[in-house]
């Protein structure tokens, strides 16, 4: 190779190295203000895009042509053993651990296989911004590939465009930019699909690379062109802002922020490849340079190893937390895999090739008696991962815990229904607004005939017995939770009527309960648990109350989910059922806090037994509110009697 087309660039490695720590923050420190670490990608994509550009464009002037064979070939030596070696030792760990860890694993290999990890994943329903949705709470192993595959089609298709694009002259800088606004502007258009379909797309994340191609055209690196260092570090300055700053939780904003990130780090680009420029030399410090130049195993480790930790330690995804320590061990493992990687792995195959190092292997194994071992050793290792890596896909469960439990769920609805009568809140009664109270349950005692109190044989008012109210008493309206504890609440309450669904939040709840309330549905007790899957307007719970009725008793339960809208939505219930008369907290969030062993793999859904934990929370809390309507009427029929006994009037009560 030639000087012009081995000659380094400088400030990229420095760039790659904050690129992949912001990742990095993001990924595994979710308590730092690193709220859009994600922007880190888009910074690899603009470097992608501007370097091989680069690289081809100094082939061409050097040789006259574009080797495409050695242009793959060299970018087959760079990626292909390092992602190897990732998803094997990663598949293979994940089959020691087991459960959701391997959920979908066989798609997700398919998907590093093919170089189309981002399209298998958009077409699997797959979520990379999956921390509030039920969705995505089981872990996905391998999601970091996603933005390998994107670079992955680049490196594949852009060479073969490039002598076209050439022929455009002074107008390919133009027709590069025409086609990063195009791929903007078709982000926007399908907002509507989901952030994660505009984030994983290829036609919809090429901007990145795209305006690197621009730069590229531009040629930053030749004397008297590139950006003054100033403006570059604003301009990087600029990128980590993004990052930081806590923008609105905004659809409409996520497009532009990744473009803008995608915008600054084109112009910190230009200043820092620009001949001698400072702000090239101050990124390409020793330490930001030894991470960038191993920032892609730091990338390819890190996702993987969090989500095997978390999954080890709770079960759960690193969607759903990251406890400080385990990223801390994550961030440890990851930089001497990184670094094991980057001596032993991949600088060997780049300077030797994947042939040459086929060969030296062979040497190996009928070398010296060290280099043989040594060499055994390797195979034997390769041989069991590819064994391991089988085994989890053999192994693999068709479905997250969670999915699992909300299925059997749906399963106990499906078979109860049509067995419960739509309207009775006793059996054979049908209870209308305004109608009569219903007696209490009395003991050995008999009921008065026109008063509906408990009475004892001398006529003396007598204590109800604890009550027992029967489910044909109850409505209840809910979302996945519920319907994952819909076998709990059928077998403590037969007869309960109970509607829930996946993803359902309050504002939808409180539609179901007013149609249900103009049909003439409702029971005595209408139960909602409708906060797992966002905050709850006062002004929903308002109107549920008045459709509810005065003469129902609503129960809201509150809870339990490793979301941060959590607090906000149990203190709002609490607050609103202190004020709110005929209102009461069934505290699900109280009750499962010490048994989340009972919850499914995402630390939301309730298993059989932590079902039966919501089911009795319900039950309590509404034989809670039986009884004490029970004893107020039992002191006023006590002190009523007092009162006759004393004036001497009828002393029955």
């Amino acid at each position: 190779m030639t000087r012009s087309t081995s000659a380094r660039l400088g400030g990229l490695d420095g760039l790659r190295a904050v690129a992949v720590l912001l990742v990095l923050a993001y990924h595994l420190f979710p308590a730092l203000p690193v709220l859009h670490g994600f922007v880190g990608v888009d910074v690899f994509f603009v470097i992608s895009g501007f370097l091989i550009t680069t690289l081809l464009l100094r082939e061409r002037e050097d040789t006259g042509r574009i080797a495409l064979g050695a242009f793959w070939r060299r970018r087959a030596r760079r990626l292909l053993p390092a992602i190897a070696l990732v998803v094997l030792v990663s598949a293979s760990a994940a089959w020691l651990v087991g459960g959701d860890v391997l959920v979908g694993l066989g798609m997700q290999l398919l998907g590093a296989a093919t170089f189309a990890y981002n399209w298998v994943a958009i077409a699997a329903g797959s979520s990379y911004f999956g921390a509030g949705s039920f969705e995505s709470t089981s872990p996905e192993l391998l999601r970091n590939l996603w933005s390998l595959a994107v670079e992955e089609q680049f490196y594949l298709l852009w060479p073969l465009l490039l002598p076209a694009v050439l022929l455009l002259r002074r107008w390919r800088v133009v027709f590069a930019l025409a086609l990063a606004a195009a791929s903007a502007g078709w982000a926007w258009l399908l907002l509507a699909e989901g952030t994660t379909r505009i984030y994983y797309g290829t036609d919809t994340h090429a901007y990145g690379l795209l305006l690197g191609v621009a730069l590229a055209f531009l040629r930053p690196e030749r004397r008297g062109r590139g950006v003054p260092g100033t403006v570059g570090l604003l301009a990087l300055v600029g990128v980590v802002a993004l990052a930081v700053i806590p923008w609105p939780a905004d659809a409409a904003v996520f497009p532009w922020l990744l473009v803008a990130a995608s915008v600054l780090t084109t112009v910190a680009i230009a200043a820092a490849v620009r001949p001698g420029a400072w702000l090239g030399s101050t990124l390409d410090v020793a330490p930001l340079r030894w991470v960038g130049e191993r920032s892609f195993g730091l990338y390819l480790w890190h996702w993987p190893i969090v989500v095997l930790l978390t999954a080890a330690v709770s079960g759960a995804s690193p969607d759903v937390d990251v406890p400080v320590w385990v990223g801390v061990l994550t961030l440890v493992l990851t930089v001497g895999a990184a670094a094991a990687s980057y001596r032993f792995v991949e600088q060997p195959i780049r300077r030797r090739g994947l042939r040459g190092s086929v060969a030296a292997l062979d040497r190996a194994l009928r070398g010296r008696p060290a280099r043989r071992f040594g060499a055994t050793a390797a195979v034997v290792a390769g041989l069991t991962l590819v064994a391991g890596t089988t085994s989890a896909v053999v192994d693999a469960p068709q479905m997250a815990s969670s999915e699992s439990v909300v299925a059997q769920g749906q399963r106990a609805l499906d078979a109860a229904s049509g067995t419960a009568s739509p309207g009775p809140t006793m059996p054979g009664v049908v209870i209308k607004p305004g109608a009569a109270p219903l007696p209490p349950q009395c003991a050995s005692t008999h009921l008065s005939d026109d008063e509906g109190i408990c009475v004892a044989p001398d006529g003396r008012p007598a204590r109800p017995a604890p009550a027992s109210v029967p489910g044909s008493r109850i409505s209840a309206v809910g979302d996945s939770v519920m319907l994952a504890s819909a076998p709990g609440l059928l077998e403590r309450m037969p007869g309960i009527d109970v509607d829930a669904k996946v993803s359902r939040s309050m504002s939808t709840g409180t539609d179901i309960v007013a149609r249900m309330a103009e049909r003439d549905e409702l029971r005595d007790y209408v139960v909602v648990a409708l906060g797992t899957n966002g905050p709850v307007d006062g002004a929903d719970l308002r109107r549920l109350r008045e459709d509810v009725g005065p003469e129902r008793t609503l129960i809201l339960v509150n809870a339990y989910a490793p979301r941060d809208w959590i607090p906000g939505v149990n203190r709002t219930l609490t607050r609103f059922a202190a004020k709110t008369p005929g209102v009461v907290v069934a505290d699900w969030s109280g009750a499962i806090r010490a048994h989340t062993d009972l919850l499914a793999g995402d630390r939301i859904h309730p298993g059989a037994a932590g079902g039966r934990v919501f089911a009795d929370t319900v039950e309590h809390t509404v034989n809670e509110v039986e009884n004490e309507r029970a004893e107020l009427a039992y002191r006023v029929s006590v002190a009523q009697w007092t009162v006759a006994q004393t004036f001497g009037d009828d002393p029955k009560p």
